[in-house]
């Protein structure tokens, strides 16, 4: 437990104040994983919910664990110092004031930080793009009888390899591109790479919006507890219309598809699209706050000033 004696932080919490919020949080947070444990108590799996956790390696336990956020420190409480005080990346004043030790976090996690920054105010700075109808996944299974996940495609495969031969496929997301067959990588207009992901990352894209919740795990304990479980609910309820909108029939989970084959399919994604990128932006400025907070101004400008070419693309 690291002592320091220059204080730096923008609000201190008493103790009537943060235990309330970390008693909230973690009962949230339980709420929002119960079907998780309890499947994951049984072995069973689930196409929807599991990406969740198997793709962005969310954890329940971290999840749960309450942060105040960088520039927050959390008073001690009538029984000793707040819990925080031995987690890693905490130090405590000669007060038993606890915060985020931030120079032991950016020591540890910089690069991470600048490159999160960058990212995200990259991505900030485009319009939505709302034509690419969630065709990603369909090109996930083109011409491949073998699919990733345990479901009967809605329309068959030969029809459903029709409906990608039929649409334009405008993918920006490398992290979606990846996993394309490689009989659809052609198809794509557009090759991404993890080196171009900053050049191409849009904010209307499904698998951005979602990555919030990867980008404040990335964070960790500089991120507020009430962000963090926002950017999770978000990944949530996107994932739940990026597999309606995919040629897998969902009814055995009791959810209607999304007929992105259909006009009316169309509107309905877009609207829903639109939605989630609101949502999206929201806490995305949120995250470049903390970024900027843990940089600094004048690093955070800086940071800002290397990523201005990619900027509006």
């Amino acid at each position: 437990m690291g002592i320091k004696q220059v204080r730096a932080l923008t609000t201190t919490l008493p103790s009537v104040t943060w235990i309330p919020l970390a008693r909230a949080h973690a009962e949230r947070a339980d709420e929002m994983t119960a079907g998780h444990r309890s499947r994951r108590s049984t072995g069973e799996k689930h196409a929807i919910e599991d990406f969740l956790y198997d793709y962005y390696g969310t954890r329940p336990a971290q999840l749960r664990r309450w942060h105040p956020g960088v520039g927050a420190g959390l008073a001690p409480a009538p029984a000793g110092l707040a819990e925080q005080a031995t987690w890693k990346f905490y130090m405590t004043y000669p007060d038993g004031v606890v915060t985020l030790d931030q120079d032991a976090f950016l020591h540890a996690r910089g690069e991470s930080v600048r490159y999160i920054h960058g990212l995200l105010t990259a991505t900030a700075s485009r319009p939505v793009f709302s034509g690419c109808f969630g065709l990603h996944e369909w090109a996930m299974v083109y011409r491949d009888p073998d699919h990733r996940h345990p479901l009967p495609l809605r329309l068959g495969l030969a029809e459903t390899d029709r409906v990608v031969e039929q649409h334009p496929i405008r993918c920006t997301h490398f992290d979606a591109f990846r996993f394309f067959t490689p009989e659809a990588v052609g198809l794509n207009r557009l090759q991404p790479t993890r080196a171009t992901q900053v050049d191409l990352d849009q904010p209307g894209c499904l698998h951005a919006a979602m990555d919030v919740h990867k980008w404040a795990q990335k964070l960790g304990p500089a991120v507020p507890g009430a962000l963090a479980l926002d950017c999770f609910a978000l990944a949530t309820d996107i994932r739940l219309l990026d597999m309606q909108a995919s040629p897998y029939d969902l009814t055995s989970y009791g959810h209607e598809p999304v007929k992105i084959e259909t006009p009316e399919g169309k509107a309905e994604y877009v609207a829903r699209q639109r939605e989630f990128a609101r949502r999206a932006a929201a806490l995305r400025a949120r995250l470049i706050r903390v970024c900027e907070e843990l940089m600094g101004p004048e690093n955070a400008a800086r940071n800002r000033e290397t990523v201005a070419p990619f900027n509006q693309r």
